[in-house]
């Protein structure tokens, strides 16, 4: 596996996770991800940033930099989604690239429905 295809595999399994994560109703990209849509950037690159998760690996360590954007069921706390979210991630990163732990999980709430 080549180290493009790296981020791409990290960001599908936490995506995965996030999804099973009760009171999550789905992913939302970033605005990031959001304006590479608009000028059709997110097609070229295959879609990334679509998904709503981002990983990035931090120069010069070993460390993930994740973020995570998701859209609230109602009737959930926002505090308890999100620190479900962050360790579903966390757990997902353990199963999949053996992460003890160093990723660093930003979880984004950008909506409720």
């Amino acid at each position: 596996m080549t180290d493009q295809q790296a981020p791409r595999t990290l960001e599908d399994t936490v995506g995965a996770a996030v999804l099973a994560t009760r009171g999550v109703a789905f992913l939302r990209p970033g605005l990031a991800g959001l304006l590479r849509s608009s000028v059709g950037l997110g097609a070229a690159r295959g879609g990334a940033g679509a998904s709503g998760v981002r990983v990035r690996r931090h120069k010069g360590s070993e460390g993930l930099g994740i973020q995570v954007y998701v859209v609230l069921n109602r009737g959930h706390r926002a505090l308890d989604v999100t620190r479900a979210v962050r360790s579903a991630a966390l757990d997902a990163l353990r199963t999949e690239a053996g992460d003890n732990g160093s990723a660093q999980i930003e979880v984004t709430v950008t909506g409720v429905v």
